[in-house]
C-alpha cells in the first residue's frame, strides 16, 4: 500500500502559506492547511512557511495556540518539520529581528545581515551548497530563491545543512533529526526546490534522522 503522508501547512497572519501549498499539490499531495492546535493531530509531516519578523511569527503561533502542540508534535512524537524563510529562523533560541525569542529548537541567534557591506534584503537566486548528506535528498550545488534580511548562526556545525554566501557564507539550511529549515524559498524555487519539497513529503516518520 501507497504511503500517504498527512501533511499540515500552518497558515497564520505572517506566513506564505498558500505559495507551499499550491507547490504540494502541483506535485501531487493531497494537504490541508492548519488554524487550530487539532488540526497537527494526525499530520506526519508539518511545514510552517515564513514571510515577515520572526516575533510576528512567534506571535501569530501563541495567538493561534499552535506553539504548545507544535512541540509536542515534531520535539515528542518526532512528526518530520519542515520550516521555510523566517519559519527557519525561529527554529533557533533568540532572533535579533525585534529582539524575539523563538522555539529554541535549535541552539544558535539569528542575526541581519551587514548592511554597510551589502543590499538588505537579500532578493533573489543564490547558490546553495549542501555540505551534509540527509535523508531529503539535495543536490550538491543548486540554485534558489532568496528574500531575507537575518540568518541563522547554528551554534552546532552539526546542525548546518547547507551554506550559501552574502558577503560571506551563512546557513541556507540545517538540520537536526526530524527537524528541517530552509531559508530559501523552496516553493519558489523552481524544479530543484520543488525535488527537495518531494523529497521530504515522501519521507517516512523513522527514515528521518539526519
Amino acid at each position: 500500500m501507497r504511503f500517504k503522508p498527512v501533511i499540515r501547512i500552518i497558515d497564520y497572519k505572517a506566513g506564505n502559506a498558500p505559495s507551499v501549498m499550491h507547490a504540494a499539490e502541483h506535485l501531487g499531495y493531497e494537504a490541508a492547511f492548519a488554524h487550530t492546535p487539532q488540526d497537527l493531530d494526525t499530520a506526519t509531516h508539518i511545514i510552517l512557511p515564513g514571510v515577515g519578523s520572526a516575533k510576528a511569527t512567534m506571535d501569530s503561533l501563541r495567538e493561534l495556540e499552535l506553539q504548545g502542540v507544535l512541540e509536542d508534535a515534531v520535539m515528542q512524537r518526532g512528526v518530520l518539520f519542515l520550516g521555510i524563510c523566517v519559519g527557519m529562523q525561529i527554529l533557533f533560541e533568540h532572533s535579533e529581528e525585534e529582539d524575539a525569542s523563538c522555539l529554541g529548537w535549535l541552539k544558535g541567534r539569528v542575526v541581519k545581515f551587514d548592511v554597510s557591506e551589502v543590499r538588505v534584503p537579500q532578493m533573489g537566486w543564490n547558490r546553495v551548497s549542501f555540505i551534509k548528506d540527509t535523508p531529503v535528498e539535495s543536490p550538491r550545488e543548486s540554485y534558489f530563491y532568496f528574500v531575507n534580511s537575518y540568518y541563522a548562526r547554528p551554534e552546532c556545525k552539526s546542525d548546518l545543512w547547507a551554506e550559501s554566501d552574502y558577503n560571506g557564507p551563512f546557513a541556507a539550511a540545517v538540520c537536526r533529526d526530524n527537524i528541517y529549515g530552509a531559508q530559501f524559498h523552496v516553493e519558489k524555487s523552481g524544479k530543484a526546490g520543488l525535488a527537495l519539497l518531494n523529497s521530504f513529503l515522501s519521507l517516512r516518520n523513522g527514515e528521518s534522522t539526519c
